[in-house]
Formats: structure tokens, sequence, C-alpha cells
């Protein structure tokens, strides 16, 4: 096996024992993303040289004698997370050049388990979008079929996991975009409860919505990573001050799913659903039973609200944080006689079709006349939507559905329409907006692409949906299937 293609776990392994170094490994993957990635485009930027030398400092440390859980681990970062002196964009033009003075908590994180730093992963501008084709820069392809999607917005971290040009990355979830990318090209996506990972140094969509999460080649190593990054930090209020398992050991306390009550919304079997999802999921379902699990189903009743309050919540917060890209302290400036027309211009030349978009329905949400009527009224509707998943954690343990609708879609046929590109989310917005956990595992494939099995936990649940997760994998090999990428 070529080292790019082995899981954390396992590299840290081989690392332990003193079989490979990390240059060794960090330089297998370098080889890999000169290979492959001006097919795939998993990335806005690649560090070889600082991945190189965080690699020889990584030997150095683990010659003193430390043993950390990602120490010589190459990672990819998706790049709306502030990075010290390497390029952060959000891939925007407002914020091309921009070398950020600082680390968000989670690289430095990172950087205190020792890893290694690939690169920045593409992303859909300011993480809006489901399919990575509103990057500024440009598209993201999947790796089981270049035609097609990667999914979005995390769709450069996806792929760059899939495609070994990277053990695994980091993206950021507002309302699926760890998820469904991870779905769509067949890895594990893990979007951790509202406040168990720090905000701090993550670019911002939505604040009440979004969160940093691991993507990642199997579910132990999902748990390493979630491990690493969780916890308090005094630099953002809205994280939760409650201690952080050891979930690699939480995963391995079960043998079987005996006593897990497991639940199937209805309503998350959405009509329009492929048929070959919906077949692989009945199918993850099964599994499910056969290692013991009690399989119930439950109502969620204002599912069907998802999509709507969605929409206005995620742009009306999007319209208040991009007001700080003005072209006055950073990044894009166009100089326009005044300060008024300055900033005019600058947002004119620096946001993307799809990010104007939803600054519109985000102010028009928010203005005066309107604001009861639309934003009020989604927030209370999300309390709705809240109370359905505290009502029905009350009956099981975890809900299970798939992650996304269909498969991923050919470059392009979305694109232009923007309700359908929205629609993708159907499943996975309300995790976002209840502040609950949620993570997508491989189940399957349906004309030749994978499907994600969408494991739903309660808020602080990471250790239930985790252990779910595990013994899934442990009892089946879709994760292990790979891309046919330069082969």
């Amino acid at each position: 096996m070529e080292l790019y293609a082995l899981t954390v776990h396992e590299a840290q392994e081989m690392l332990r024992r003193g079989e490979i170094s990390s240059v060794e490994l960090t330089e297998s993957v370098l080889e890999r993303v000169a290979a492959v990635e001006e097919e795939v485009g998993a990335y806005i930027s690649v560090q070889p040289e600082l991945a190189l030398q965080m690699a020889h400092f990584a030997d150095e440390r683990r010659a003193a004698g430390e043993d950390r859980p990602l120490l010589g681990i190459p990672l990819g970062i998706k790049d709306a997370i502030i990075t010290q002196g390497v390029p952060t964009t959000a891939g925007s033009r407002i914020l091309e050049g921009f070398v950020p003075p600082f680390d968000a908590t989670t690289v430095a994180k990172l950087r205190m388990a020792g890893a290694v730093f690939i690169g920045k992963t593409n992303t859909d501008e300011f993480t809006m979008g489901s399919s990575t084709e509103y990057s500024a820069f440009h598209v993201t392809r999947n790796p089981w079929n270049l035609d097609r999607v990667p999914g979005g917005s995390s769709g450069g971290s996806a792929a760059a996991t899939a495609a070994g040009e990277a053990l695994a990355t980091l993206g950021t979830d507002t309302g699926g975009s760890i998820r469904t990318p991870a779905s769509f090209c067949g890895v594990v996506g893990l979007k951790p409860t509202y406040g168990r990972v720090s905000r701090y140094g993550a670019i911002a969509h939505g604040s009440s919505l979004d969160q940093i999460g691991p993507i990642t080649k199997d579910v132990e190593d999902a748990a390493i990573l979630l491990g690493c990054i969780a916890g308090h930090d005094p630099l953002d209020a809205t994280t939760l001050d409650a201690p952080v398992p050891d979930y690699v050991a939480e995963i391995k306390r079960r043998s079987d799913l005996r006593g897990l009550k497991v639940g199937i919304p209805t309503e998350y079997f959405v009509k329009g659903m492929e048929a070959g999802v919906e077949a692989a999921i009945r199918a993850a379902i099964a599994k499910l039973a056969e290692l013991g699990a009690k399989i119930m189903e439950v109502s969620l009743p204002h599912t069907q609200y998802g999509i709507p309050v969605y929409y206005i919540v995620a742009p009306a917060e999007a319209s208040a944080n991009l007001s700080r890209y003005d072209g006055v302290r950073y990044g894009l400036r166009r100089d326009g006689g005044d300060m008024w027309e300055t900033f005019r211009q600058t947002r004119e030349a620096g946001f993307g079709p799809e990010v104007k978009r939803r600054i519109m329905l985000g102010t028009y949400a928010l203005s005066a006349g309107y604001y009861d009527a639309y934003y009020l009224k989604a927030q209370q509707v999300r309390t709705l939507l809240r109370r359905d998943f505290e009502e029905a954690f009350q009956k099981v343990d975890v809900l299970v559905s798939a992650a996304a609708p269909g498969i991923a879609f050919e470059l392009g046929s979305k694109v232009n329409d923007p309700l359908q590109m929205y629609l993708i989310d159907v499943l996975t917005v309300t995790l976002n907006l209840g502040g609950v956990c949620g993570i997508s595992v491989p189940c399957g494939f349906s004309e030749g692409m994978p499907v994600g099995l969408q494991i739903i936990g309660p808020a602080l649940g990471e250790s239930l949906i985790l252990q779910t997760a595990y013994q899934y994998q442990q009892a089946t090999e879709w994760h292990k299937q790979k891309p046919l990428l330069g082969e």
C-alpha cells in the first residue's frame, strides 16, 4: 500500500514503530497531490515547503520521546479556517492574498497535536454552496467521477481525503457542508454539536450554525481528530464548558449494538429521494438491526420547514458577518473616490453571484418592514425544530437517515438553479438549526457513486454516533472502497 493511502491510525502506528518517518509519509502525500491535483482541484493552495518543514520537526519531536495523537500526520485545512502565515481566502476574491497573523483555535490545537499541513482546501465562496462550484478560483471534481461534483461547501476537503491528497482534513458545516461532501465522496464526515468545537478563526458564514469538524477515511480517524480539536475555548464564548471524552476509547467500548434504540424519521425519506440511495439506506438500517439495534419509526413533524427556515436564518447572519469586507482593513480594495463608493466597488468586484444573492436575501429578511414576518418567525420555527429533536431523543438514542437525497450530480447541472442547489441540504440543515451532532459514513453505491448514511445524535452525543458508526463500519466494507483515480 502507498503511504498516502493509510488511515491516520494506521500511519500513527507505523510512525510509533519506526517503520516510516513523517518526512516519508508527507513526501508520499505531496507526490500524490502532484499526480492527481490537476484533475481533482481539491486545493486552493499547497505548501510543500511548509509541510516538509513541519514533518522534519515532527520527526525530531518523536526522536526526543514525544508521542501526540497527530504527530507527523499530513492533513488538509479548509480555506475557511484561519491559518497563520498561509493565505486564507474562504474561496473569495475579496480575501485573495490575505495572510492571517494568527491561527484559528482548531489549527493551533492541530499544531499542538503534531499535525503536518499540506495546504488549504477548496470551498464554495464563504462556504455558501453545496457543490464547490461557487469557489472564486476553480471547481473541485469528485475523485469517483471527474464529471461530477464533490459536494459542498467542504468539497475540497472531502475530495482531498478520498483521493489520498491528505490522510484527513478539516471542514466546516453550516447546513451540511461536511456531511454532504463526505457522502458524495465516500468518506466519513462529522458535524459536532454546536459549541463542542471552537469557531474562533473560522471565517463566519452563519454564526449560530457554523461548526468545524473532521473529514476522514474511517470512523476511528474521525474520533482521533475530534478529540484533538474539541473543548472549551475562552476565545469563543459559544463553546461548551464540558469535558472532552476519549472518543477513541469510547468507540471501542461496544462489541455490538444490542440495546441501542435507533429512530428512523419518517419525514427524512423525502419525496424525490433517488431509488438507489433509498435502497442503500434501507440496507444499512437492516445491518444495524442485525448488529442488535432496536429500530423504531419516529416523527420530526416540523422537518418540512427546515430549508425555508435555514435560508432565512443563514443569509441574515451572513449579511451581518460579511459587512466587515469593505476594502478598508484587509483583502481586496477598489478605490471609488469616497468611502461609500469604495465599499460599493470593492464588494461588487470581490463577491461572487451566490454570495451577493444571499447577502440580499439576508438583508431583506432583517429590514425594518420584514424582520418580524421573516427573521423572527424563522427563529420561532427553529425552536420547534429543536424541540422535535429533544422529543425524539427521549424515545431513541440515535436517528438515522440518508445524508443526501441523491448521489453526486454532474458539474454544471444545478449551478444556475439556486433552489435545486438549496434542496441538496434538505436532510442536513435541521441538525445545524437544532444544534445537534451528526456523522455521514459510507453505506453503499448507486450508479457507481457513493452513498452516505447519516447518524444523528443529541447535543454532546458524539460518543454515541461514533460508536454506532464504528460498529457499522466494523461489519461492512464500504469505507474501504477507493476511487480508481490515477490508475
